[in-house]
C-alpha cells in the first residue's frame, strides 16, 4: 500500500538509465535509482595503488583477465534492472563484455568505502554481490584503516585485516597485496 508520506519510488528501465546524462553517476538496484557522490582524493589514490598492483599482477603473469575502474557498469540483472559501478573489478569472463558494461558479474570487486553512506558497501552491495556470483569481495575503509575479504567460494571467507597486512586475493594462486606499502605511501 503506497501512501503520500511513502511514495513507491519510480522503476527505471535500461533505456531510461542509459539516457541519463553522462556526467551523472548512479547506480540501480531493483529498478530504482540511486545517485552516488563524487569519489574523495584518498578514495581515489588507493583505487589508483590497488588498480596498479592488479593490473601488473595480470600482466605479468599474462592472464586473460582485465581490470577496470568506475565508472563503468555492471548489469548484475536485467529484472529486475540492477546496475553497480565497482569502484575496481576483475573480469575475466571476455564474453561478459559489450563494450559499454559487464554483463553479469565480475570474478573480482573492490569498494573503498564513502564515509557518507559505509552501509552502502557493507549491507546493500555485499548482499547484491553475493548473490549475483561475484566470486570475492573486498571492502576498503581508509577511515576505519581495515579490508573485508569476502570470499564466496568453496569455504567462504569473511576475515576482517588492518591496513598493516598483506591479504591474499583468494580468485588467485600467488596475489598478495601489501596494504601497509599503500598506506605508507599514501601517509594513511
Amino acid at each position: 500500500m503506497t501512501s503520500a508520506l511513502h511514495p513507491q519510488p519510480e522503476i527505471i528501465t535500461l533505456d531510461q538509465y542509459e539516457a541519463l546524462p553522462e556526467n551523472r553517476r548512479a547506480e540501480v538496484f531493483e529498478g530504482v535509482i540511486y545517485d552516488m557522490a563524487s569519489p574523495s582524493q584518498i578514495h581515489q589514490s588507493i583505487s589508483m595503488q590497488l588498480s596498479t598492483v592488479i593490473n601488473n599482477y595480470i600482466l605479468r603473469k599474462k592472464g586473460s583477465c582485465s581490470i577496470f575502474s568506475a565508472p563503468f557498469d555492471v548489469k548484475l540483472s536485467d529484472k529486475p534492472l540492477t546496475i553497480v559501478q565497482p569502484d575496481i573489478m576483475v573480469i575475466c569472463d571476455k564474453n561478459k563484455l559489450d563494450g559499454n558494461r559487464c554483463n553479469g558479474a565480475p570474478d573480482f570487486i573492490i569498494e573503498i568505502v564513502s564515509p557518507g553512506n559505509p552501509a552502502d558497501d557493507y549491507i546493500r552491495k555485499l548482499y547484491y554481490y553475493k548473490n549475483y556470483d561475484v566470486r570475492e569481495y573486498w571492502i576498503v575503509d581508509p577511515r576505519r584503516k581495515t579490508v573485508t575479504v569476502n570470499y564466496f567460494e568453496g569455504n567462504m571467507l569473511n576475515i576482517q585485516y588492518s591496513f598493516d597486512s598483506t591479504i591474499k586475493v583468494n580468485i588467485y594462486d600467488d596475489l598478495l597485496i601489501n596494504f601497509s606499502d599503500i598506506a605508507n605511501l599514501l601517509n594513511i
